[in-house]
């Protein structure tokens, strides 16, 4: 079913924001792959009637992303483990700091889909991010964009002299549930 038309503003209110990192190297068993909850963000999503005219604008802040799960690893990851990974993510992998995508118009794709093309700002470097909007049942809306972090002048994680990594391509993950159309 179609999103119906206007403008929808979306937002850790009602709906959510994550990031999802996979570990590699060779003590990869001994970290945690994250799943990162960004709280501070705000969309906008304005679906007209004629869909090239559609656009979606979205802006967050570096600053507010808190672990909110890991898995696997030699241990279960601890509340303190959550506070110190923030720490670190603030300290040496993304200082905290506005993020800022800007989609040119979005194109209809196949039943279900909308392909969105923009530019995705961050950490003084903007380059073009592809990603599709995932419609669902009774307005649901999903989308899943990988990044390259080194393509943001993002040096991913290292750690134990370098023989635990978060490899580079992340995945962004937004969902939402948007009112229908007819």
């Amino acid at each position: 079913m179609p999103i119906m038309p206007g403008t929808h503003k979306l937002g850790p209110e009602n709906a959510s924001l994550r990031i999802e990192t996979k570990r590699r190297g060779a003590a990869a068993k001994a970290g945690h792959d994250l799943v990162i909850e960004v709280r501070s963000w705000q969309a906008t999503l304005e679906v007209s009637e004629d869909a090239n005219q559609s656009r979606l604008v979205l802006s967050a802040d570096s600053g507010s992303m808190e672990v909110i799960e890991g898995t696997g690893g030699i241990k279960a990851l601890t509340d303190e483990d959550k506070i110190e990974i923030k720490k670190t993510l603030e300290d040496e992998v993304l200082q905290p700091g506005p993020v800022e995508f800007k989609s040119i118009p979005v194109t209809p794709s196949e039943e279900g889909r909308i392909e969105v093309t923009g530019e995705l700002s961050m950490n003084g470097n903007a380059h073009r991010l592809d990603f599709d909007l995932e419609l669902g049942p009774e307005g649901a809306v999903s989308a899943r964009a990988t990044l390259k972090q080194s393509d943001w002048g993002i040096e991913p994680y290292s750690g134990l002299f370098g023989t635990l990594k978060v490899r580079d391509e992340i995945e962004v993950v937004g969902e939402a549930s948007l009112p229908s159309g007819r």
